[in-house]
Order: C-alpha cells, then sequence, then structure tokens
C-alpha cells in the first residue's frame, strides 16, 4: 500500500501547530495555536521521541488529539534524578555571589560540551538537592497537533 502524498515520516521536516499540556487542563506547556506555526524536523531531538511517534503516519491537514499516559510522553519520574550537589561545586559553577532558591532552573556543563538542567529542590549550607527528571515526567499530558505542511 502507498503512502499518502504529504504524510508524516520519522526524518520529515514539519509545519504544525501544536498544544502540549497537562492532561488535567491546568496548563499549556506549549501552544502555537493562534500564533505563528512551528517548524521542526523529526528525529533530530527537536520533539521528544515518544511525541513524534505519535506524528508519524498522520497526512497534511490532520488535527488529531492524543492523551498520553507518563510512560508514552515523558517517561515516569526517577528517583535516581534527585541529586544533590556540593555548594562549593554550585559556587564553582555559577559564582561564588550567585543566589539559588528553590524551584530555580539551574544548567550545568558537561564534559563533551552539552548542558543540562535541573530543578533546585532544596538548598543548606553544605549541599543543594536538584531534581533532573523532565518537568513533565510522572505527569499525563495531552497533545494537540495540526499538520500544516509535510516535506
Amino acid at each position: 500500500m502507498n503512502e499518502r502524498l504529504g504524510s508524516v515520516k520519522p526524518d520529515s521536516y514539519l509545519t504544525l501547530h501544536y498544544k502540549l499540556s497537562l492532561a488535567d487542563g491546568s496548563g499549556d506547556v506549549v501552544n502555537t495555536f493562534g500564533s505563528n506555526p512551528a517548524t521542526l524536523q523529526l528525529g533530530v531531538g527537536q520533539m521528544a521521541e515518544l511525541l513524534e511517534r505519535k506524528l508519524l503516519g498522520l497526512n497534511e491537514g490532520d488535527h488529531q488529539v492524543f492523551e498520553l499516559e507518563p510512560e508514552h510522553a515523558f517517561g515516569p519520574r526517577n528517583p535516581e534524578l534527585l541529586q544533590r550537589v556540593s555548594r562549593k561545586m554550585l559556587s564553582e559553577h555559577g559564582g561564588a555571589d550567585t543566589e539559588y532558591d528553590p524551584g530555580d532552573l539551574v544548567e550545568f556543563p558537561t564534559p563533551d560540551g552539552q548542558r543540562f538542567a535541573g530543578v533546585l529542590k532544596e538548598i543548606n549550607e553544605q549541599w543543594a538537592l536538584f531534581d533532573f527528571n523532565h518537568p513533565l515526567a510522572g505527569q499525563r499530558v495531552r497533545l494537540e497537533v495540526q499538520i500544516l505542511g509535510v516535506l
């Protein structure tokens, strides 16, 4: 069976509107409806892989809504991604005068030049506790998409 022209494939370039929100309706994480559409290429990390999979096989003009359990969106929360960082390391990273408060999102460099981020949960004079889980890990989410163009 031939795929329809304009069908989303694993390496497609897309123009689309999309809205990602919590499944309970408590807020939009991203919403391009009512503004400029997004453009992205699948398979290069611009969108979470499990969300990309939901787009595969859709066609230009399709408008779909998906309710996703955590394991089909950003995964379950991983308690091993709650990690303590010494205040010394935090000061070396951000500077001795930088002040941090719980809830702050802090980026850290990796040896290969990449960056990763964690949310500060607790801080005292010896250490800071960061949550390196994706902010939507463990959450049911709703993904609404309207495919405008497929290349």
